[in-house]
């Protein structure tokens, strides 16, 4: 059997893709497999009305195949495209140590001028980086401080740990489930010792 990139190509994309897509790609090969059994028969039974419309949707059933091998490609570009970009980026910021969105995306279509057609998605990805740069900043900044806040209240219980934390700092209210959690995590790791 002769290898075939195209075939290895196509077999990688259709198992990457979502689970709707590569069902979709069932029915046509069906259809085709019935339609050629139809076809075969009329040629035997020398049916040339039935041979002409079997013959009608066994090309249709081939432009199908063809439409979702076409889609299943499409989304596997634009998946790939969007993991390297995004890999691409945080690379980018985390070197450049910038926080202005536009200046960060100027200066990514500066240094990688193929993805100048794609500014609005460098746009969008570089906000959700950063935004989640941001949540790991604070989840960090937040185990520090609450490490040595729980350090200083020992035998307190949990509840009141989170309670006078976010007394303490009312600028991590918003984070009070995260809070929590961690709370649970670190004096369970006390308990242990």
């Amino acid at each position: 059997m002769p290898r075939s990139g195209r075939l290895r190509n196509f077999i990688r994309e259709y198992k990457e893709s979502p689970r709707t897509e590569r069902i979709s790609f069932i029915p046509p090969f069906l259809i085709l497999t019935i339609e050629t059994i139809l076809i075969i028969h009329a040629i035997l039974l020398n049916e040339i009305f039935v041979i002409f419309l079997t013959s009608i949707l066994l090309i249709i059933s081939t432009i199908e195949i063809v439409i979702v091998s076409y889609e299943i490609h499409e989304h596997y570009t634009k998946i790939n495209f969007d993991k390297i970009l995004t890999i691409r980026l945080d690379d980018f910021i985390t070197e450049k140590k910038e926080k202005n969105v536009k200046k960060i995306v100027t200066d990514f279509i500066k240094q990688y001028s193929g993805y100048e057609k794609h500014r609005n998605e460098i746009y969008h990805t570089t906000c959700q980086i950063l935004e989640t740069h941001k949540k790991v900043a604070i989840e960090k900044e937040v185990e520090n401080k609450l490490r040595k806040f729980i350090k200083k209240r020992k035998k307190a219980n949990v509840d009141e740990i989170v309670k006078s934390f976010v007394n303490k700092y009312p600028k991590y209210i918003n984070y009070k489930s995260g809070i929590y959690i961690k709370t649970c995590q670190i004096v369970a790791s006390y308990n242990k010792k």
